[in-house]
């Protein structure tokens, strides 16, 4: 069975619904997980999915604000969401499928613009969700695919200029630490990094500022695909689909894509 699984933080479902279905109609992942839906579960534009044979679904909604949702080709089992930020924020949704793979949707907080949570406390909000997040990671069993907008560039190679962006939220030394110690609890595989090796160039991300994205390309990779060692094991492929910044109403992010023979 090969099972795809595409992560897309959407920036708003509705006023960006044309180009999901665009994604839906040439790329058609058995799994896709949205970040950033910004509508009530009520208001979720779930007959657009279907009509793309996307009967299963997990949502978790928030208005105006975050929300992430899970739809499917395959029927979703369970429905679980964590509130890793403590304050009632719709960041998370789980669902597992009939074959046992858990599949975690998560969007991080952006973590305001100062890297200092003495003076804003929304930087010191994102590190306790990163570590909430890691101390669940840690009692992990089952083979797990976790994906999302980590809102974190891991790597030097993950930003288009790292001395530039040390001291920028996002980049920051205590961000790429607590993201990696969420890494080792589980021995998480980073997906995107084992098919595309760093140093090589790999952007989910460019800012709605640049004049022209493609010619500055002051990216990012903010988006990841993990998965445990065994599901890990499994993938055979990952894409990241950089084309759709330039779709119509574009997203400030990409989707990516990733493959796994089960």
């Amino acid at each position: 069975m090969s099972l795809t699984i595409a992560t897309w933080n959407i920036n708003s479902v509705r006023f960006r619904i044309d180009i999901v279905e665009r994604l839906l109609m040439h790329h058609a992942p058995d799994v896709l997980c949205l970040q950033e839906t910004k509508v009530m579960d009520d208001a979720f534009p779930h007959a657009i999915f279907a009509d793309h044979g996307y009967h299963y679904s997990v949502i978790n909604g928030q208005r105006m604000h975050h929300g992430v949702a899970t739809l499917s080709k395959i029927p979703l089992i369970e429905d679980n969401r964590h509130d890793w930020q403590d304050n009632g924020e719709a960041r998370h949704v789980g669902a597992r499928l009939p074959n046992g793979l858990r599949i975690e949707n998560v969007y991080v907080p952006a973590g305001g613009d100062t890297p200092d949570a003495t003076v804003n406390p929304k930087f010191g909000q994102k590190l306790a969700f990163v570590e909430r997040m890691t101390r669940w990671s840690e009692s992990l069993s089952d083979d797990t695919v976790i994906v999302g907008d980590f809102n974190i560039a891991p790597l030097e190679c993950d930003v288009w200029n790292h001395k530039a962006l040390l001291d920028v939220v996002s980049h920051t030394p205590v961000e790429v630490a607590a993201l990696a110690a969420l890494q080792q609890s589980h021995d998480w595989v980073d997906l995107g990094r084992h098919f595309v090796p760093p140093p090589e160039r790999l952007f989910t991300w460019w800012s709605y500022r640049a004049a022209d994205w493609r010619l500055s390309d002051r990216g990012r990779r903010l988006d990841h695909i993990w998965a445990s060692p065994a599901a890990a094991r499994a993938a055979t492929a990952f894409e990241v689909l950089e084309d759709a910044r330039d779709w119509g109403k574009p997203s400030d992010h990409v989707p990516q894509i990733a493959t796994f023979d089960l």
